[in-house]
């Protein structure tokens, strides 16, 4: 897709001097794309912190009839589906009106864990499938738009602007996991199981910070994100039609980068799935119990977002994501091989000390891959930001639905095979890319 940026034209000079008007202008703009990226990462901390902490209890909290587990995989099965027609939603909506729609399923799905029951969070969790669909596409398009233009109007190179920005705001999110967490720790009585008056109060807060989210998200700037529909009209104005809106979907399925890709975006969902229900649920628990889960990805969440902010800082293009990326690739590599050794822990000093330092490691491999998929395929696919996005979230999403849903059928081990085997393809596949495509990837300077 094009990206249109006649709304921008009028505040750079014509001419190649510059001016005191035009710098205090050139300012201005670069400010407005800064001051997007912070209140995009505040809306997002806010409505996630919620929906995070409350994502990891689920498989503890609702156990009855697997409630929560199930749940969750109708959520992700939902959200697989419709992110196929999260691009035309989102360019017919436009970025920012994509994120604060996008907010109303999360909201909805915690406040149905206050009423926990198949007729309550069935529905919600349905909902919340096709809301998350639209906004992180939205997120994805919003965030990629403004780096872009950021670097270009400040005549700096495109893929160190992607990496800042991708690593404020993936350090912002995933800090969602210490907070939430953290309180999901203070507030959660040991040997709690869902229905006492702390898990109440939990979700009540949780829904009050998610309504403070969505109210941020309506003070975004429309201009950091794509217009609805100014991409999406033919040459008489008119606008195309929808079928031709969901091919665009599929177009990166026919570049080869894309389909070298898929491994990883398919591991990306798969080590979170793991971490959110089989570790907190078959390590953490029965080692510290349901209150320690907070504790635990407390720790997971802050070593997520310091390496979220760090891996963003050193990225400068293709070849150092790559390295960026294998890097979080042995991490989690070290942290899978030691639960297939052993993954039973007690409750003393040295066994809580290793589980914390699994949370860590694997904290650390996820913020790297959140950071650096994402600035790939900024870097990758500049003129196909929607359908690029649509694609990780299609792999992504349907990934930890499998988990979700596969899960409660097979043994811990097997999961462990599983995530070790897509982890092996996903490294070749991203080394081939870099091999082949480095030089392929427009630098600015």
């Amino acid at each position: 897709m094009a990206i249109a940026t006649e709304d921008l034209t009028p505040l750079l000079p014509e001419s190649s001097s510059v001016d005191g008007h035009g710098k205090e202008l050139h300012l201005k703009t670069s400010s407005r794309h800064l001051r997007g990226l912070h209140i995009l990462s505040f809306t997002f901390l806010f409505v996630f912190l919620a929906y995070s902490a409350a994502q990891n209890l689920e498989s503890s909290l609702n156990s009855d009839e697997d409630l929560g587990t199930t749940s969750l995989g109708i959520l992700y099965l939902s959200f697989t589906v419709c992110s196929f027609i999260a691009t035309p939603f989102v360019r017919r909506l436009g970025s920012k009106n994509s994120i604060i729609l996008g907010t109303s399923g999360y909201w909805l799905f915690i406040a149905s864990n206050l009423f926990p029951s198949w007729y309550t969070m069935v529905p919600a969790s349905l909902y919340l499938g096709f809301t998350a669909s639209i906004i992180w596409v939205g997120e994805g398009t919003y965030l990629t738009f403004a780096a872009r233009s950021h670097a270009a109007e400040c005549n700096l190179p495109e893929g160190t602007v992607l990496g800042n920005f991708n690593g404020e705001f993936w350090g912002m999110f995933t800090s969602t996991q210490v907070i939430g967490n953290l309180l999901s720790l203070a507030l959660l009585k040991t040997g709690t199981e869902g229905k006492g008056s702390g898990t109440t109060l939990l979700f009540i807060v949780f829904l009050g910070s998610m309504t403070l989210g969505t109210i941020l998200g309506f003070f975004l700037d429309k201009q950091s994100g794509t217009k609805a529909g100014l991409a999406d009209q033919t040459s008489d104005g008119s606008h195309s039609s929808v079928g031709d809106l969901l091919k665009a979907t599929f177009v990166p399925l026919l570049d080869k980068r894309m389909l070298l890709l898929i491994p990883l975006l398919v591991y990306s969902g798969l080590e979170q799935a793991f971490v959110w229900a089989e570790f907190t649920k078959y390590v953490v628990s029965p080692a510290i119990g349901v209150s320690g889960v907070g504790g635990a990805m407390a720790v997971f969440g802050a070593a997520d977002a310091i390496f979220s902010l760090l891996a963003g800082r050193l990225t400068t293009g293709l070849l150092s994501i790559t390295l960026i990326t294998s890097g979080g690739i042995i991490f989690q590599a070290i942290v899978l091989f030691r639960l297939w050794l052993n993954h039973s822990f007690g409750s003393g000093a040295v066994d809580l000390i290793n589980l914390l330092g699994m949370a860590a490691f694997w904290g650390l491999g996820d913020g790297v891959f959140n950071t650096q998929i994402n600035a790939v395929l900024g870097l990758l696919f500049p003129h196909d930001t929607e359908a690029a996005f649509s694609q990780l979230k299609i792999w992504q999403s349907g990934a930890i639905a499998v988990v979700f849903f596969v899960s409660p059928h097979i043994t811990f081990v097997a999961m462990l095979a599983i995530l070790a085997v897509t982890l092996f393809i996903a490294l070749v596949g991203f080394l081939i890319i870099s091999l082949f495509w480095e030089k392929t990837v427009p630098q600015r300077s």
